[in-house]
């Protein structure tokens, strides 16, 4: 059965069944994204969940002291935290983060983060659907 989990892969990816015409959809199931690696002792590590025409999805971990300077996206983006602290820059702004805090980011607001302790944070940007031309 698609989605059932199996000890012996951190993603379960599947497809599912969506109508009668049997067209099928893509996905990623994944139980936990605490248990998807150990946060670093050292350096930023990222793990790419999902990548598709509408979203990038990634799970980043940061040592403790570890910083991601300045920098905008074109695209909206949101931030969750799992896991540790940060302080994040957005604009002018700086806002702590810690375990369940959210930001949501319009395109091209600069933005960094600094982490106070380990840290582990998903990234989820999306994508402008493509115009027919």
């Amino acid at each position: 059965m698609a989605g059932t989990p199996n000890s012996d892969r951190w993603a379960i990816h599947g497809r599912s069944l969506r109508n009668k015409k049997e067209d099928s959809v893509d996905y990623t199931f994944l139980a936990n994204l605490q248990q998807e690696f150990a946060l670093p002792e050292k350096g930023i590590l990222s793990r790419v969940l999902h990548k598709d025409e509408h979203a990038n999805v990634t799970l980043f971990g940061f040592a403790a002291g570890e910083e991601l300077s300045a920098h905008s996206a074109p695209t909206p983006a949101v931030l969750y935290f799992l896991e540790g602290e940060a302080d994040v820059q957005l604009g002018n702004d700086t806002v702590h983060a810690q375990p369940g805090s959210f930001v949501y980011m319009p395109p091209m607001l600069p933005h960094g983060i600094a982490a106070r302790t380990a840290l582990r944070m998903l990234l989820v940007q999306m994508k402008a659907p493509s115009q027919a031309h």
